[in-house]
């Protein structure tokens, strides 16, 4: 069991799948710089979690921003949405959890949304002492919900994820900078310098990378 100071965001998960020198950043560094797509789904997290909290729908009643947590796994978050779908009377309610994404699916680049959304399952099943087996993704640019099954190749994946999270703010240490496609998405880009620090960059270029301005999306 994992005390309340060695507790992570979920959130942290996400921000590790898709890069660890960036979960590195964030959360060993306290580094942190928002673009137009950061700003954007901080907003619409704002709006879901603000909205009718505790409303019913018939056979549903949901619970908006509901924070979870749990001591087995070291996680500390908030859940957008949790779904009660009334079942036969004297049983349980069917649970769905909902995470809340900006923008549209991309089914080979989703994989740290399965992840934060199946931990946060994880904390859920923790809290209610009950499974949790039903997930989904809205995307906001495409008004869609995709339905993301909690299977075991998920909860393998997550648990390794999560166990690779701790380890990785245990050491303290942050990662060296490799640049790939995927950096260009990245509002940290001109904080981690991916391209300047390579091992045969010279001074002169990180002198010239540092000083330059961010890009548009990033002011």
């Amino acid at each position: 069991m994992y005390s309340d100071d060695e507790l992570r965001p979920v959130s942290a998960l996400q921000h590790f799948m898709f890069c660890p020198r960036r979960a590195a950043l964030i959360y060993l560094e306290g580094l942190w710089s928002e673009n137009r797509f950061t700003a954007e789904g901080r907003l619409l997290h704002r709006r879901v979690h603000d909205a009718r909290r505790g409303e019913k729908r018939p056979g549903v009643r949901v619970a908006r921003g509901l924070e979870i947590r749990s001591y087995r796994h070291g996680l500390v978050g908030k859940a957008d949405v949790v779904e009660f779908h009334s079942s036969s009377p004297g049983q349980s309610p069917q649970v769905t959890i909902v995470e809340y994404k900006r923008g549209r699916p991309k089914p080979a680049l989703d994989e740290p949304f399965h992840v934060q959304l199946c931990a946060q399952a994880l904390c859920l099943e923790e809290m209610l002492g009950r499974g949790v087996s039903d997930g989904a993704i809205f995307f906001g640019r495409a008004n869609r919900r995709v339905e993301v099954p909690l299977d075991t190749a998920l909860r393998e994946k997550t648990l390794a994820a999560i166990a690779a999270l701790h380890e990785l703010i245990g050491a303290g240490r942050t990662p060296a900078a490799r640049y790939q496609a995927r950096c260009r998405r990245c509002s940290l880009l001109h904080l981690c310098l991916p391209k300047a620090l390579r091992p045969r960059a010279t001074a002169a270029r990180y002198l010239a990378l540092a000083t330059q301005p961010p890009a548009p999306d990033d002011a």
